[in-house]
């Protein structure tokens, strides 16, 4: 049975370096002091959830984060399961099933790739080129904005 106030809380995931995620969260508001927290991820592909391996703790030893490797999203939806759990005992459990882009997710993109730069005379300018990012998902709709600053050295 699922007590009130032990669930987490501001649960948010930051997908970085392409494959790399970090979740973290707060803990439940009425959560006595030994309440600990267990995450488990899948994606759609995936058959069974994963647990984390590599857990953040506060100053009690609780969980509160978790940093994942070798992350991939298909068709933008992953799933997480969050244990709570007292004297060994799973006191809450929270299924949360997640679309990107949501609020609870967001990538910190790479620079675009193999960018080259060719100059033809002052009067012509130049031309420059570059590969979108690599991203968490498989996706190929995506849209990118770029910024050109160009200094003159």
């Amino acid at each position: 049975t699922a007590m009130n106030g032990t669930a987490i809380e501001n649960f948010v995931c930051v997908i970085y370096n392409v494959s790399f995620m970090n979740c973290t969260w707060h803990v439940g508001r009425t959560a006595q002091g030994d309440t600990q927290y267990f995450l488990y991820w899948k994606s759609l592909r995936m058959e069974d959830f994963m647990e984390c391996q590599n857990y953040i703790k506060d100053n009690r030893g609780r969980h509160t984060g978790c940093r994942f490797q070798n992350v991939t999203i298909e068709n933008k939806v992953a799933y997480f399961l969050v244990n709570a759990s007292r004297s060994g005992q799973t006191i809450q459990k929270l299924i949360l099933s997640v679309c990107i882009p949501d609020y609870i997710f967001a990538e910190k993109l790479t620079p675009p790739l193999n960018v080259t730069v060719n100059c033809t005379g002052v009067s012509y300018g130049c031309e420059i080129q570059w590969q979108r990012p690599r991203t968490s998902h498989v996706e190929r709709d995506n849209c990118f904005k770029y910024e050109i600053d160009v200094e003159n050295v």
